[in-house]
This record gives C-alpha cells, structure tokens and sequence, in this order.
C-alpha cells in the first residue's frame, strides 16, 4: 500500500513516511533511556499460575477500527480489556508508590490537557515511581499486554513505554475531557481505592457517558489507544491514575503519526501542509475519523462549511452518530449556515453524550437565545458555568439575558462573576455591569429613590472610568470586534452618566455639586454642546451671572462649528 501511495502523492508522502520511520525510531530509542525495555533473550512472560485469580473482561471498541493495524487487532473483536478478580498490585503497594510521588511534588504540580487542568506530572519527573514503574513493565505490565494482543505483540521485547503520567483528580482538578490517547496501546491503572473519592471513572463515548467500566486499586484497563474516552468529575476525595502510551518497536503507526504532524502544521498555519497529511492518512485509513474532523475544522475556519459538513457528517457516519466533539463541530457549522433548528438539534445530540462540556453548553445558549427561549438559554449558561467557572462569557451571557428580562438583581451578580474571571472578559463585564447601574439609576429616580440613584449612578461611573484604561490599551493591541463595540461605547455612556448625576443632585437640591459635574462633564468632553447648556442653566440657578454666559459662549462656539 505504501508503495501505492508513493506513486499516487509523490515525493511529498515519501518524504513524509520517512520522517515516520526517523521519528518513530528516535521515540522507541528514548524510551529506553528512561523506560524498562526487555531484551528478546531474557522476557518475562503472563504466568497463568501466579496471576491465577486475575482475569479480564472485554469491552467493545465501537464502530471504528484502530487508527493503524486494526488487521492485527483483528477489529471487531471487542479490544477495551479490564483486569478482574485478583488485582496486579495490592492497595498497600499503591498507597506506598503514591506515598512515594508525592514526596517527588507529584500532588503540587498541574498542566492544560484540552478543555481542563490536571493535577500530577509525567513519570519522567519523578524518578522513584518511575522505578517502580519499571518493575512492574518487566514483571507484569509487559507480559500481560503480550498475553492479550499476541496477534500484534510478537514479543514483550518490542513494548515501549512512552509518554506516562501520574494523574491527581478532586475537586479542583476533576476531569479529562474525552479524547483518545497518542499511542498505539494505552494503559490505565488505578492507583485509588475507590472508597477514597466520589465520582470519577474512565467512560468510553460509544457506550454512553453513564456507563463508567469498574476499576478499583491495582486493576487496569488496556487498549488500542484510538478508542475516545474521559473521566468523569471527581466530586471529592482524590483519585490518583497512572495512565501510559505505549509504543511498538517493530510496528510504525504511519496513519497516527500523519494525522499528528497535520494537527502541528494546522497550528503552525500551514493549512495545506495540514490537509495533505490528513488526505495521505485517510488514504492508508479511510475510516480515519479524526483525520476527517481535524479537515473539517480547518474548512470551517476558511468558511467553507459545505466540505466541512461533508467531512464530518462522513466521520459521524462512521461513528454512529457517536462523537460529541464532531456534533459540536456540525452544530457550529449548520449555525453559520444558518440552519437554526438543525444546529439546536445537533447541539442537544452532543450534549446527550458528553453534558460536561462547557463550551457545547454555551453555544446552545446563544442558539436557544437566538430563537426566544430564555429559560433554555439561562440553563445552558447555568450548566456552562457550573462545568467551567471561569467562562466569561457565559456569565455575561446569562446577566444579559436575566437583565433584558428585568431581573436586575441576579444579572448583577453575573456580571461580578463575570468580572472576577479576569483577562479579556472583565472589561466586558464592567461595561455591561455600568450599563446595569445606569438603568437602576433611571428606574430609582422617578420613584424619588435619589439617593440610591446617586449610589448606582457613581457605581456606574467608577466602573467605566476603571475599564477605559483598559480598553484603550486592548485597542492599541489591536482589540476584537467586542471590544471594539465597548470602546465605542465609552464615551456617550460616560456622558450620559455625567448627565444623570447632575439631574439627581439637582433633584436633591444639591445645585453646588450639580454645577461641579457638569463643569467636569464639560472639561472631559467639550464637543458636547448638551454639556454646556446644562452647565449654563444649573449657573443660572445659583445666580452666577457671568460663569452662565461663559458656558453659553462656549455652547454657541460649539454650534457655529457644527
């Protein structure tokens, strides 16, 4: 097949598939540096005898095959294996290997995987469980992936350890997001008793997000790394996982290793570099369904949504329908194509398989919004924000919709919630909430209530002053179409809130400091003929003469310009 497609894509794909070979060689090399490798004359092999007691359990790997040798996988056999009876290492063994990482820091550090932040670190940081580790890859871990694939792993000698983590969930590090694993085997072993935490557990999308495979301490779960899955949220206690990519030395995974180097070019920019890496993997894997959804996110980002839609829909297809992340893409791509009723759909199918995905959560919202269902919308932003509390935007989403229905009261606390996420959404919360504060303001002065208009008009004004500064600077940046609309609304909201506050003092018979903010109203934005002509009549209240007929000279001056 590769000689095939040689001559079909030319020097290109053979430059590629050498680069393969070079990568995958330097990857095994490594592993070995750091990871147990066995020697082919003296291996370890499953011991029937020891492990008496330990069996497994075989789950289906769903509609679609490994991404490479799903031939030696012999697809569709059911692939996702789960010790049972027995365990692989005690709980006492665990507690001492956690005991051990954790005076390595492995509870102190935490990194970005997708959408979330995981607690815990790669072994290569940690050299005592590493150690450990090793023992088990030669004494155990080896011999029983050899044991259960013998169609693929000639030896345990050609097992490689690649990428392995010590994970740490709770609640402030509570999931993974759903995603396959970057290996052509994938282990997961449970380092926690499950009576430790609430929560947690390892679920595969094509058998449903309720169907968590039981995994107590020292039990592990082996597979084809290729099969989408994630952890669902540790409510409280902790859970620790130690979770391996695996590699084969005498196997290279052309088709994974294609779609990857695509992935990097995309974030490169090289979007054609990118598609024809996907368009040369689908060619040794047409059933490649992440080759096909990484295209078709880059033909959404170039709006070409009628191949996008083509290439996913073919992926879900493939899938059965079972992907929320390919849902959600099509979701976003029926919006743009504005299919309203299409995208709502697909946007619910997604969330039927995966619910705790924030922004899937906030993108029903604004379509829910967009057709008039309010209550759905508040939900939707609710539930993002439950899954993600530093979402901004869903709470500024959800004060907006609570204040255009009059709640004042609960869209304020949005908007500080908004506010206390910080970056580039604050400036947009401290505009929306001014914006709050303005129509308190107007709502409490006609019902005589001025002193809290005061106290709402100046907390508006104390919110626009702190956020100009901050806009100018994103402006100067370069700033997005958001904050573009913001700045925008600088300056006549601030002049409408000059305005305001010099009614009410007015109103409160306060005509000295009604004077003092209009003359600094008039200071700050002097074009506003408006400005002028309310400084000019609140001077002639208080019987100043000549400072009125300045006012107005400057009002005049101001006109004959216009």
């Amino acid at each position: 097949q590769l000689a095939e497609l040689s001559v079909k894509f030319g020097k290109p794909f053979v430059d590629a598939i050498e680069q393969n070979k070079a990568e995958h060689a330097a990857d095994c090399a490594r592993s070995c540096e750091l990871f147990y490798c066995a020697d082919d004359s003296k291996i370890n092999q499953w011991d029937t005898e020891t492990h008496l007691n330990t069996s497994f359990a075989s789950y289906s790997f769903g509609s679609v095959p490994p991404e490479d040798f799903s031939d030696e996988f012999k697809f569709p056999l059911d692939l996702i294996k789960v010790t049972e009876g027995a365990p692989l290492f005690s709980a006492e063994e665990s507690a001492q290997v956690i005991h051990q990482a954790e005076e390595e820091g492995v509870d102190k550090n935490e990194y970005k995987s997708g959408k979330y932040k995981l607690g815990g670190d790669w072994l290569v940081n940690l050299p005592q469980t590493r150690t450990w580790f090793n023992s088990k890859l030669e004494h155990t871990l080896f011999p029983l992936l050899h044991h259960v694939f013998p169609e693929l792993i000639r030896s345990p000698s050609v097992l490689r350890a690649h990428s392995v983590s010590l994970l740490k969930y709770n609640h402030t590090h509570p999931r993974t997001d759903v995603h396959i694993d970057n290996g052509i085997l994938a282990m997961t072993l449970a380092m926690t008793p499950q009576s430790d935490y609430t929560g947690g557990g390892t679920f595969y999308e094509h058998m449903g997000v309720d169907n968590v495979l039981p995994m107590d301490v020292g039990h592990g779960t082996f597979r084809p790394g290729s099969v989408r899955h994630g952890g669902h949220r540790v409510h409280s206690g902790t859970r620790y996982i130690l979770g391996a990519f695996l590699l084969l030395e005498d196997h290279v995974e052309h088709v994974r290793r294609l779609k990857n180097r695509g992935s990097e070019l995309r974030t490169g920019g090289d979007l054609q570099g990118a598609m024809n890496h996907f368009e040369w993997a689908l060619a040794l894997n047409p059933r490649c369904t992440t080759c096909l959804k990484d295209w078709g996110e880059i033909l959404v980002s170039q709006k070409d949504f009628v191949q996008a839609e083509e290439k996913i829909r073919s992926a879900l297809d493939m899938l059965e329908g079972l992907d929320s992340d390919a849902l959600f893409t099509l979701g976003l791509i029926l919006s743009e194509q504005g299919k309203d009723e299409e995208s709502i759909t697909t946007y619910k199918k997604s969330i039927e398989l995966n619910a705790e995905d924030a922004e899937l959560c906030y993108n029903l919202g604004i379509k829910l919004g967009e057709k008039g269902d309010k209550r759905g919308e508040i939900m939707m932003y609710k539930k993002a924000t439950e899954i993600d509390p530093q979402m901004g935007g869903a709470w500024i989403n959800m004060g907006t919709t609570l204040a255009e229905m009059n709640n004042l009261q609960d869209a304020e606390l949005m908007f500080l919630k908004a506010i206390e996420c910080g970056g580039d959404v604050k400036t947009k919360g401290m505009m929306n909430l001014a914006l709050l504060f303005q129509k308190k303001a107007n709502d409490l002065a006609p019902s005589g209530d001025l002193s809290g208009a005061k106290l709402a008009i100046d907390q508006a004004a104390e919110l626009v002053d702190e956020a100009k500064p901050m806009l100018d600077v994103k402006m100067a940046l370069g700033g997005d179409s958001e904050d573009a609309m913001y700045a925008s609304q600088l300056k006549p909201l601030r002049v409408q809130i000059h305005r305001m506050k010099g009614q009410i003092l007015a109103g409160m018979g306060d005509l000295e400091a009604c004077e003092a903010e209009f003359q600094t109203a008039s200071e700050k934005f002097g074009d506003i003929p408006g400005l002028w002509d309310a400084l000019a009549r609140v001077r002639d209240l208080l019987g100043k003469t000549e400072e009125a007929k300045q006012a107005r000279e400057m009002l005049a001056a101001i006109r004959n310009s216009l």
